[in-house]
């Protein structure tokens, strides 16, 4: 059963508004179980908290490689870009390094992920197209791949299209699942997207992190290791690429500058890889920490508010540091004339894995 305070709650005037239901765990380089909240194990749907794998099982067709893409193409592909000029410029570039057009993606335009990017596009009466999706990156990626592959580019969409096979395997293996452990569906961009439990989630950017830990003294890196330390290392670099002006995912990693990466799934799942540090051994490894989270009803302000918050209890980061997530993790609640009427409350405690009887609080050791 499902701890009936794991919740986080909204009031109007101290009157309870809402209650959204989390789902978070917490989990070390192994894979271990540190912290939870509601159901760590939820099946989910990483949605585009997935686009890390997916960009791996590119890298490792060598397609970018084969098309000379560097740092900062990786990271739009691992991004759920705003459509600012920015990340179309980087679309376009990409295409060229593939010599292919704009009508060779296989995702369609959309209003942007961001108020202002939309404000202006109305302005204009732009009518967004396919380089203005926010998975443009991957999609590019995904004709790279599957070019490398010497497999048709057409359909590289297709949940049974040479490349989808890779990328199946690839989530799978990354999350330490047999392949008929993760299920399928189609994601908004019409690229296959996986659903796995969520510690497996959390599981990958600790892998994610370690890697990049591992990277920086080339100790044991194998060749998929030192994949994952480039991601990671382009997420971390260009987290403007990643999301866009004002977004969660780019000022969040703008404040940690490189300590962690972090990436919003659609329908409010998130995931997070922490590089080892004193807060990581404080908490009870020596290594990388990965963090997942899903708020039930797919309330995206909501998961901003919970993502900051775990980072809080678990003491990531200097409160000043933190301090710079302030507008994320306590949402104002104002009227149409600038008047609060309520606020956002957190009841929950993460919980730990020590034994029945012990404080299983984050840094209670330190109490």
């Amino acid at each position: 059963m499902i701890p009936s305070e794991d919740f986080v709650v909204t009031d109007r005037g101290g009157i309870v508004e809402n209650r959204h239901r989390v789902h978070a765990a917490v989990v070390d380089a192994e894979g271990r179980l540190l912290y939870a909240l509601g159901n760590p194990t939820r099946l989910t749907l990483a949605r585009s908290a997935a686009k890390p794998a997916q960009a791996l099982a590119i890298l490792e067709t060598s397609g970018i490689e084969r098309y000379g893409f560097d740092d900062a193409d990786l990271a739009l592909m691992c991004a759920s870009h705003s459509g600012e000029e920015r990340h179309i410029a980087q679309t376009r570039t990409m295409l060229a390094k593939i010599q292919a057009d704009e009508a060779d993606l296989r995702c369609g335009g959309h209003p942007s992920l961001s108020e202002t990017v939309n404000r202006a596009w109305i302005r204009q009466d732009y009518t967004p197209t396919a380089v203005c999706s926010n998975c443009s990156g991957k999609h590019v990626g995904m004709i790279a791949g599957a070019r490398a592959i010497g497999a048709d580019a057409d359909d590289y969409h297709l949940p049974d299209h040479p490349m989808q096979v890779i990328v199946k395997r690839t989530v799978a293996e990354i999350c330490d699942l047999d392949l008929q452990d993760v299920e399928w569906g189609i994601d908004g961009c019409n690229l296959p997207t996986p659903a796995f439990p969520l510690d497996r989630l959390a599981r990958l950017y600790a892998k994610l992190a370690s890697a990049a830990d591992r990277g920086e003294v080339q100790e044991g890196l194998s060749r998929r290791d030192a994949a994952l330390a480039r991601i990671f290392r382009a997420m971390a670099r260009y987290p403007e690429l990643v999301a866009g002006e004002g977004r969660y995912c780019t000022v969040l990693m703008r404040a940690f500058k490189g300590a962690l990466i972090g990436k919003l799934g659609a329908d409010a799942s998130y995931a997070i890889g922490v590089r080892a540090s004193e807060d990581t051994r404080r908490l009870g490894t020596d290594g990388a920490l990965g963090i997942s989270v899903k708020i039930e009803d797919g309330n995206i302000e909501i998961l901003y508010a919970v993502v900051t918050e775990i980072l809080d209890q678990l003491g990531i980061g200097s409160p000043e540091l933190r301090e710079q997530l302030a507008t994320f993790h306590h949402p104002k609640r104002v009227n149409t004339m600038g008047v609060a009427t309520g606020g956002v409350s957190f009841p929950f405690t993460l919980r730990g894995s020590k034994p029945d009887g012990e404080d299983s609080r984050p840094g209670a050791s330190a109490r």
